[in-house]
């Protein structure tokens, strides 16, 4: 670097009262570690390019968390490429622990991409969700932690004297810190006994919806009307919740009006039908207590009551479920000639 300095003219000038030879120096410094930032922002994401396939998070991260550390290397060479320029190295070792830090904190973007690289049908399931998102709040917990205490470092303290300091200020912090703390072990508690996971349907006294993520301090809700509630994790600790994700079965009661002039033994037939229909399908269950029978004669339609449990655990599937279902019972119905009961048809006549 000196050598490199000396070859400019004018190195050995002041500018207000400094000599040109430092910000010579330092001007060669920011061109080169800005050359390794934008290497190692190409680099690296075509190193991870695997893990990272359709993840435009994990790609945002490996791009961040590359130029990151483009620049910690940068500062890192340049330690080794200057000479006698304390102010400097000094610079260049806090920008280096800082660049570090901000590596690792963006890195933990990639742990939901690796964890969907490493899964047999890359599709992740409640529970691994629920470990990735702890993870990952765990790890940007600890990285700013350590990030701190090194930085502190960098910038000279003292850390023998920080951490006695910690010992007169403990009982402080920890009164001002008592919710965070609150709501840390109420993350480890819904953690260990995962009443629980990241994709259930959950009610939570007067808060009811999906969840979305759970962090060290609060666990994310959207709610029906796509809204999005915090949920303090300590309030967890001590809340019934309702878990809508665990039921064995899904129970479903629809009731199918045909019109009053149906002919009777068309509606029995109709009747073994659907029933038939339930026995034969894939997602039903609990046979013994499902039928389709005629539960009410009204003035106007012949009510048929069904009682159908749906071995499902996902709301989409039994949407597809209840759409298909709908679907056979309609056909059904036209091939008896049966035809649903309206309203308009009885009122006109």
């Amino acid at each position: 670097m000196q050598r490199l300095v000396e070859l400019i003219p004018g190195h050995d000038k002041e500018v207000l009262g400094i000599s040109a030879e430092s910000f010579l120096s330092a001007a060669i410094l920011l061109i080169f570690i800005l050359i390794v930032r934008e290497i190692t922002g190409i680099i690296i994401p075509k190193i991870f390019s695997n893990i990272s396939v359709g993840s435009d998070v994990a790609k945002a991260a490996l791009v961040g968390s590359g130029k990151a550390l483009g620049v910690a290397g940068g500062c890192w060479a340049g330690l080794y490429l200057i000479e006698d320029m304390e102010w400097l190295t000094s610079s260049l070792q806090l920008i280096m622990v800082v660049a570090i830090v901000v590596t690792a904190f963006r890195f933990v973007g990639v742990i939901h991409a690796f964890v969907m690289w490493t899964d047999d049908d890359g599709v992740l399931d409640g529970s691994q969700k629920t470990v990735v998102s702890a993870a990952e709040s765990i790890m940007r917990f600890l990285i700013v932690i350590f990030g701190m205490v090194f930085i502190a470092d960098a910038l000279g303290f003292d850390l023998t004297t920080m951490v006695a300091g910690l010992g007169i200020t403990g009982l402080a912090l920890a009164l001002a810190a008592q919710d965070t703390i609150s709501n840390i072990f109420g993350a480890t508690t819904v953690l260990l006994d995962r009443p629980f996971q990241v994709g259930d349907w959950v009610v939570i006294g007067s808060v009811e919806g999906e969840v979305m993520q759970i962090g060290l301090r609060t666990t994310l809700i959207r709610t029906s009307l796509d809204t999005v509630i915090t949920m303090p994790n300590a309030n967890l600790a001590n809340t019934p919740v309702e878990n809508w994700g665990k039921r064995r079965f899904r129970r479903w009661q629809p009731i199918f009006k045909l019109d009053i002039n149906s002919d009777p033994i068309k509606v029995s037939e109709f009747c073994e039908g659907v029933a038939e229909i339930i026995a034969a399908h894939e997602k039903t269950m609990k046979e013994e207590d499902s039928f389709a029978r005629v539960s009410t004669l009204g003035p106007d339609a012949i009510d048929i009551g069904c009682n159908i449990y749906w071995d499902i655990n996902s709301g989409k599937v039994e949407r597809e479920a209840r759409d298909g279902f709908l679907i056979l019972v309609m056909e059904l119905a036209k091939t008896h000639g049966l035809n649903f009961h309206d309203n308009r048809r009885r009122h006109s006549a």
